[in-house]
């Protein structure tokens, strides 16, 4: 067994933890000296004041299994005793100030270029150069600074906070470089104190030390946004697409058809879609009552919604759910808009959306329910739609959430498309498949 240290070592940090967790976790403890984040290894060491403070927290977690996020971690003694700079990222000084900053971009949602990192960290100071490459421990930028002040005031206004939300998570260190040296301005790379450099569309990243940018990440721009994009939405998936699923489809209109006219309109196709991406536009066919188009906001949210929607059960119907010939939707009067609704469910915690992307299911989950609601009334709500098998009522977070169990999954698709976004006790309700089996 490893000797008492005041150096703690966690392992299973997934790269949803920040620093901030950990400190939240240590803290009851004693205090925190230094806390060093090896993310590319999935660990973290903390180092506390005194080997009694870190004496009680390993006694407090050898019986009581220390969880962030909903992940298990698991704390041991170092091998250290002390944390020097050495223990560091090599690539980073970690809390030696710098005008350098050396950024980790964790869970990659969306493609993040040169543009989106400015304007992020632009409002911190002079941003005079960044440069974008790919490495072992995932997507990464170097961003210097005019001035140190403004990188050590980025770097603890941002660090650990997200681009988007629920995803592209930022981590930041100070970087041990003391220039960049920047070839071209393009997405990759950019002088922002000499506009006059070429733009350099093919080949590899010539930036020393940095990376060369790597197979698939020296693609051109635009395949390397697809690439990344379908990379990180896989991450949100647990690493692998669902089977079927390519992440390379760019058709973003699915033809619906087989439906029943006299029970469906665009609303209720619209809270069956959403479930797989933001919907643009729907559109019923008059000519054929039983067909309509429904746009999504990308060809990976359509390839979703075709692959977990095909043969589905709806209003006795079985939906038969295929890639249209249409690239998009026409406007005009029998066209119903979405784009700007905010019933779009990928508006806010996109990833979070993607890991929850399934068949329908017997179950659903209701979620923004009214604090004082009751269970009683939920199924009151959901019952003309089938027969509820169980039922659950529960609390997360401060807030009230739902479990409803149908007889069918048709049952349970129906309660979904007709209560989706309905006023229940005051509240508009949130209705989505729960990957549960029972409750």
């Amino acid at each position: 067994m490893t000797e008492p240290s005041k150096v703690v070592h966690v392992r299973n940090v997934g790269h949803e933890i920040s620093e901030n967790d950990l400190f939240q976790l240590f803290q009851p403890f004693g205090v925190i000296s230094k806390l060093v984040m090896l993310r590319a290894k999935n660990q973290a060491l903390i180092q506390m004041q005194d080997i009694s403070s870190a004496v009680s927290a390993l006694q407090f977690y050898t019986n009581v299994q220390p969880s962030v996020r909903g992940r298990n971690v698991y704390v041991q003694f170092s091998s250290h005793q002390e944390l020097t700079t050495m223990d560091q990222n090599p690539q980073g000084r970690g809390d030696e100030p710098n005008r350098i900053l050396l950024v980790t971009i964790h869970h990659l949602l969306y493609p993040i270029t040169v543009e989106v990192l400015h304007q992020v960290f632009s409002p911190h100071g002079f941003v005079e150069k960044i440069v974008t490459f790919h490495k072992s421990a995932g997507f990464q930028a170097l961003i210097q600074y005019q001035l140190r002040q403004s990188a050590v005031s980025a770097r603890t206004s941002l660090q650990g906070r997200n681009i988007y939300d629920g995803c592209c998570q930022l981590d930041i260190q100070f970087s041990n470089l003391d220039e960049l040296q920047v070839n071209y301005n393009n997405e990759r790379s950019r002088d922002f104190t000499n506009p006059s450099l070429p733009s350099e569309q093919k080949g590899r990243s010539s930036q020393p030390g940095y990376s060369d940018g790597g197979g698939m990440y020296a693609a051109r721009a635009v395949g390397f946004q697809q690439m990344a994009n379908t990379a990180a939405i896989a991450a949100a998936f647990g690493g692998g697409l669902p089977p079927g699923v390519s992440g390379t489809n760019d058709r973003c209109t699915v033809l619906v058809s087989n439906l029943n006219s006299d029970r469906i309109d665009e609303d209720k196709l619209f809270n069956l879609f959403s479930l797989y991406g933001n919907i643009v536009r729907i559109k019923l066919l008059r000519n054929k009552p039983d067909h309509a188009l429904v746009q999504m906001g990308d060809g990976f949210q359509a390839e979703l919604s075709v692959h977990f929607l095909k043969g589905a059960m709806l209003f006795g119907k079985r939906l038969e759910v295929n890639f249209s010939k249409h690239p998009n939707i026409t406007t005009g009067a029998d066209t119903h808009e979405y784009v700007n609704s905010n019933l779009n469910r990928f508006n806010r915690n996109a990833a979070k959306n993607y890991r929850y992307c399934c068949s329908p299911t017997k179950m659903i989950h209701l979620s923004t329910l009214p604090q004082d609601v009751t269970e009683e009334e939920i199924v009151t709500h959901l019952e003309e739609h089938g027969t509820v098998v169980n039922s659950k009522l529960y609390e997360m977070n401060g807030k009230k959430q739902a479990l409803v169990m149908f007889e069918t999954e048709e049952q349970a698709t129906e309660a979904l498309v007709c209560k989706h976004a309905t006023n229940l006790a005051g509240s508009m309700v949130r209705i989505s498949f729960s990957q549960l089996q029972n409750i």
